[in-house]
């Protein structure tokens, strides 16, 4: 068993390589699907997988970390600690299921600690039919340039019209219309694309690499940013209102009542209703499988300030990406607001996002072979 402090990492290139050693120390069969670019340290990139369990084994547990790249250190650190832990294996092993770690789903952010893809564009919200009208969202519209202002920090002045705009519609329409998603502002907040991205193609190799064929798949995927700091909310991740899907996470999730399931689209859920959700990779790829996911959203700082640090963040890209040079000092406090904003680096949140994350292992262990 490793300990709390070290199943974590400060880099990519860290994280992925204490997972790999993990899989190996464990005998568990790797793939790696290496990405275009280099990383910031000028590494290779790759959405790494470890498979463990039968190799025909009718039910999956996926375990997913790194959609939101700078959020992947926080799954990360749980997957490498689940591959040192023997009570686990062991536990794997009595219900004869799989269990398939992906790592990295978005490399490219992981190491450059942004949330996007190296397109600009929020994974969770880039699986759309590209080949129908995207769905519009107007509330961002009016809101890109308050939150993008052409200087950073912005003006007390500028920052009072934001504080307005959250003042009269209220932060729950404030948060929607800013995460929801949009396709109409390439250099915004929550860009959900025009085209697949690299991320989301490989996603559904995945798919039909290592989850076609099965009966039944359990899929967490480790998120950080919403909620009180070091609190693991179990967030129903089907991309459509799915009642048997809903009923099956409680049922797997829900610790009669202990570790209750939230829903986006009932409004129980710290997030707002989000479109374009990756879950969606797995009913279209393995339309025979039965699939029933949950996003482990662990809470870090206030949503206003976790929205600030994006602002800035995207700010400075869109400044270098029109050739502007972003003073370093600035940017050094740019990445660390999003690095408080999506991974507090204190070993009780870290205790906390470990012993929350083993805890929904398990129960998606005992409801994937009907033990519940």
């Amino acid at each position: 068993m490793i300990t709390v402090p070290e199943a974590f990492s400060t880099s990519y290139k860290e994280a992925r390589a204490k997972f790999l050693q993990a899989a190996a120390a464990a005998g568990l069969k790797l793939q790696s699907y290496p990405h275009p670019l280099k990383g910031a340290e000028g590494e290779d990139l790759a959405l790494d997988v470890a498979y463990q369990g039968p190799e025909n084994a009718e039910a999956l547990l996926l375990a997913s970390s790194g959609c939101h790249g700078i959020e992947g250190y926080c799954g990360s650190g749980v997957q490498v600690f689940a591959l040192a832990d023997a009570e686990w294996h062991a536990r794997v092993a009595e219900r004869g299921i799989g269990v398939l770690y992906v790592h990295g789903l978005n490399p490219h952010g992981f190491s450059h600690k942004r949330r996007v893809t190296n397109e600009n564009v929020d994974l969770n919200r880039n699986f759309q039919d590209f080949n129908a009208p995207l769905p519009p969202n107007p509330g961002y519209a009016e809101l890109h340039d308050l939150l993008l202002p052409d200087y950073w920090p912005p003006s007390e002045a500028h920052e009072a019209k934001v504080h307005a705009y959250v003042a009269e519609h209220g932060r729950p329409t404030y948060q929607a219309n800013v995460t929801t998603g949009q396709h109409t502002h390439p250099d915004g907040l929550f860009f959900g694309g025009t085209a697949p991205t690299w991320s989301n193609l490989t996603v559904r190799q995945v798919m039909r690499d290592w989850v076609r064929g099965r009966k039944r798949l359990a899929w967490i995927d480790f998120h950080t940013g919403l909620g009180p700091s070091g609190h693991g909310e179990r967030i129903h991740a089907t991309p459509m209102p799915d009642d048997a899907s809903l009923l099956r996470a409680r049922a797997w999730w829900g610790g009669n009542g202990e570790t209750p399931i939230t829903s986006i689209y009932d409004g129980s859920s710290t997030s707002a209703a989000i479109r374009g959700m990756m879950p969606a990779a797995a009913l279209e790829e393995c339309p025979d499988t039965e699939t029933t996911a949950i996003a482990m959203e662990y809470g870090t700082v206030p949503v206003l300030n976790v929205l600030d640090a994006l602002r800035g963040d995207h700010w400075a890209e869109r400044e270098r990406m029109q050739g502007r040079h972003v003073d370093a000092a600035l940017q050094a406090q740019i990445t660390q607001a999003c690095s408080d904003a999506f991974y507090t680096q204190t070993d009780l949140w870290k205790g906390q996002i470990l012993s929350q994350g083993r805890q929904s292992m398990f129960q998606a262990a005992d409801g994937l072979a009907g033990v519940l």
